[in-house]
């Protein structure tokens, strides 16, 4: 596993590195990403052997401390950062606080600003939800000649702006092979087929947390019901210890904290000189 230096100075190891991630060769078997939001998850995904987690740049401290080797990407999009001067402050800080490179689906002046101070970015391009409203609803991206042929444009400019990985979203699985080809980006597939560097699910999507779940995705556990029994278990002992309390059986001679008779007894006779009835 490789050492790095983090961007605190640490020593510190990682599942992969931005140069191994530039290295990947079409033949490579593809990495896999899952998003994080806990230590929990986290933590959960450097067991499964998955080297590489996403998340909002708020849950990166939460992120690194459930797991210190998988390479995590923060996205500084959804932290109310609307300037350049704002968005460099919080790449910085998500480095800071152990992320290993920022995603963002801003213009390109802000990759290419993130790039020129050596930070590693990464772009979204495809299907990009806060922009869903441009493509007319929830759609793939890239189904028509010309439409593929303006994304391909878009590939080869965020490549030119400095960012060295992409996540590819909804894409048509052959045009992103096509582009896969061509593209010097590490590409992150997400919906757009097999022909990508990174393989990536939401986690909530996998362990079926969510109550729909999308064409592109697969559930491999019901976590939903487990999660709905533990709401209902919890709200039928409170109602069976609510039940007893009104009985009366709540709490039995079991429950509660005895005292020695002789004790008792003095204690009665001290307070009945001191405060009789």
């Amino acid at each position: 596993m490789p050492r790095i230096l983090d961007y605190n100075g640490q020593d510190a190891e990682r599942t992969v590195t931005v140069a191994s991630l530039a290295a990947l060769a079409q033949n490579d078997p593809p990495l896999a990403q899952v998003t994080a939001t806990t230590a929990e998850e986290a933590a959960a995904a450097e067991a499964a052997g998955v080297e590489m987690v996403v998340c909002m740049s708020d849950f990166v401290p939460a992120v690194r401390q459930g797991s210190q080797r998988v390479f995590v990407t923060s996205a500084i999009d959804f932290t109310g950062a609307v300037t350049l001067d704002e968005l460099l402050g919080v790449a910085l800080t998500s480095l800071s606080n152990g992320a290993d490179a920022v995603i963002t689906a801003r213009r390109l002046s802000t990759v290419s600003l993130l790039a020129e101070e050596d930070i590693p970015v990464m772009g979204h391009l495809g299907f990009v939800p806060k922009k869903s409203t441009l493509y007319g609803g929830i759609r793939g991206v890239g189904k028509t000649a010309a439409e593929a042929a303006k994304l391909w444009k878009q590939f080869q400019d965020l490549e030119n702006a400095g960012a060295f990985a992409v996540e590819c979203e909804l894409i048509p699985a052959r045009v992103m092979g096509e582009i896969q080809r061509r593209t010097g980006m590490t590409t992150i597939s997400l919906g757009s087929g097999p022909d990508a560097d990174v393989m990536f699910l939401f986690s909530s999507d996998i362990c079926g947390e969510s109550p729909r779940v999308p064409r592109h995705a697969r559930r491999y556990a019901d976590l939903a019901s487990l999660q709905q029994q533990i709401v209902d278990t919890r709200v039928q002992a409170v109602t069976e210890f609510r039940a007893d309390v009104a009985s009366g059986s709540y709490p039995s001679p079991e429950e509660v904290v005895g005292v020695d008779e002789a004790e008792f007894n003095h204690f009665v006779r001290m307070l009945e000189e001191q405060c009789p009835t």
